[in-house]
């Protein structure tokens, strides 16, 4: 099974890149060394089409044999098809004296024989191109407070209209036929805002709704499907936060689904919403929410919280194409901590950092990552850099000094060419060094410097992971709970550190980790910790204890019997 190769576009021009571990120019594909302008492969991996400022060309992948080149120089996007049938190219609209009316700067082109299907106007990026159904059978855009619905690829004759006054966004559903379609239009005059989903071709009134979301709170929306398309997660957000509270503005999560059912995501912390992206199971997503440090939580379709991944400096989430790990990344003004999960255990994998990364993109394989330094958002230290999501480095390409690099994207591949492999934890030496981070300290006031850490000390409150399943030993804690929480271990560190320090024992060995001596290392909160991992250590003894009695255990604890050799380690580190 050849890896998926990498695509590589930026000032000094377009290349193709094998896939991993090889990460060189693929000897088929010819280099352009002019600016690559625009880029982009069909759904399917098999099809690769660029742009250079001079001609647009699309080959074919597995043998980089040119199929088309057009003549057209002004070209900034492109898109095929779901089936490969179509090739759609877009160039900013413009008007001259002579021409008012300006030149139609949307084109359809036939894949095979490069003929112009369909030249129309769009004057605006945001949904310059046609949304298709998968098998083709059913294309959709938006023309002035309407939606224009093409069958067959047939852009000559409008098969039917979706008629609502202004509207503002829309988004065609994935998956099989009959296809459905979620629009939103924006409130005026004192009138809520409101999402509805069709199915097409029933359109006939409000009534014909499969479901219907209204709210005030929306100057505008995002929408995004899941894999199967029943159901679509609306991100409603107002500019300005009257009360101030937020620079962001203000952003509501709501669900809506294609049984009528429909409600608001509880999110437990106050501030923006950052991102919002499905499981490709379609049964879970998450969201990544609130002032920094952020909170990121996965829901199920109840929109019931399944797992909390506590604070941390993140705004984004990434599923693997297999739906097994998930990444949670701090990019932009973040400096590029990413935590990896195994969201079937919920257990962290690794925590890489790659700092001043603008892109992240999963390979099909889900099995590797490249992260990027683009411009023009960072138009300093542009590269790209390979990796295995335990860690481990594989490639590293700095941009010569001169150049700059605008994209990388890889190769996709048809579902299931890539099947789900177990999770690993265990990252493999690299000789291009670790990406795992460095122990530091956090810095503290001169006056603090000698004194033990509390709750008060902290610039942010942090906030552990917390397992929501039922049947969990983690279950949520209130926010008053935690507060409360951290006052009474802030009173007793006090207390502590009142009392005279107790005469240190001689001993020329350290403490067993398995022994269930009272001895003080002479900091309350390692005697704290050491005492918290003891208490582990005899809850898994007595889960020892009845498993070997024939008593079969839930899943949960077999998963406490898995965290023995952590504690026995982390123990060992604290004694010495």
């Amino acid at each position: 099974m050849a890896a998926p190769m990498l695509a590589v576009r930026g000032s000094d021009g377009t290349s193709m890149l094998q896939g991993v571990p090889v990460c060189k120019d693929d000897p088929a594909f010819p280099r352009d060394p002019r600016q690559g302008r625009v880029m982009s492969f069909s759904k399917d991996g098999s099809l690769f089409g660029w742009g250079n400022g001079q001609k647009v060309s699309v080959l074919r992948s597995k043998d980089s044999e040119v199929l088309q080149s057009l003549d057209l120089p002004k070209t900034t996007m492109l898109q095929f098809s779901p089936l490969n049938t179509i090739l759609v190219t877009w160039q900013p609209y413009s008007t001259t004296a002579d021409n008012p009316q300006g030149d139609s700067n949307l084109q359809l082109w036939d894949v095979q024989t490069g003929a112009l299907l369909k030249s129309l106007y769009q004057k605006k990026l945001e949904g310059w191109s046609p949304c298709w159904s998968e098998d083709e059978k059913l294309a959709v855009r938006s023309v002035n407070n309407e939606l224009h619905f093409f069958e067959n690829n047939d852009f000559n004759t409008i098969a039917n209209k979706l008629h609502m006054q202004k509207v503002s966004d829309y988004i065609l559903s994935p998956g099989a036929q009959p296809s459905k379609v979620a629009v939103c239009v924006p409130g005026s005059k004192g009138a809520p805002s409101f999402v509805r989903i069709y199915q097409y071709p029933n359109f006939g009134g409000p009534s014909a709704a499969l479901a219907n979301k209204s709210f005030f709170k929306a100057d505008r929306v995002s929408m995004e499907w899941n894999k199967k398309g029943t159901a679509v997660l609306v991100t409603a957000s107002v500019d300005v936060d009257k009360s101030g509270a937020s620079y962001y503005g203000e952003q509501n999560l709501h669900y809506l689904d294609v049984k009528g059912e429909g409600a608001v995501v509880q999110l437990p912390k106050n501030g923006p919403i950052y991102d919002v992206v499905w499981s490709p199971t379609s049964t879970e997503f998450c969201v990544v929410y609130g002032f920094m440090p952020a909170k990121a939580t996965v829901y199920n379709l109840k929109c019931d919280p399944v797992f909390d991944f506590g604070t941390g400096p993140r705004n984004a989430a990434y599923y693997s194409p297999q739906g097994n790990i998930l990444v949670l990344a701090g990019f932009g003004n973040l400096r590029g901590q990413m935590e990896v999960w195994d969201v079937k255990k919920y257990k962290q994998v690794s925590k890489p950092q790659v700092p001043d990364s603008t892109h992240f993109f999963w390979c099909p394989d889900g099995e590797h990552i490249v992260t990027a330094t683009c411009s023009p958002r960072l138009r300093v230290s542009n590269g790209y850099k390979i990796w295995h999501y335990t860690g481990t480095l594989l490639h590293k390409e700095e941009t010569p000094a001169g150049k700059e690099l605008w994209e990388v994207r890889w190769q996709p591949s048809p579902a299931g060419t890539f099947p789900e492999r177990p999770v690993k934890y265990q990252a493999a030496p690299s000789p291009l060094g670790s990406t795992q981070p460095t122990t530091t300290q956090a810095y503290r006031p001169p006056a603090m410097r000698n004194q033990p850490a509390t709750a008060s000390t902290k610039l942010h409150e942090e906030e552990a992971p917390q397992d929501m399943r039922p049947g969990s030993d983690r279950q949520p804690v209130s926010k008053a709970a935690l507060k409360n929480q951290k006052k009474r271990e802030a009173k007793k560190a006090s207390k502590q550190e009142a009392k005279p320090d107790a005469p240190e024992p001689h001993s020329n060995s350290a403490p067993h980790p398995n022994s269930q001596s009272a001895e003080s290392c002479g900091d309350p909160e390692t005697d704290k910790k050491i005492k918290n991992l003891k208490k582990k250590l005899k809850a898994i003894e007595e889960l020892k204890e009845q498993q070997a009695s024939g008593k079969t255990l839930q899943k949960n604890q077999l998963d406490k019997l898995e965290t023995e050799e952590e504690i026995l380690q982390a123990l060992e580190v604290l004694c010495v």
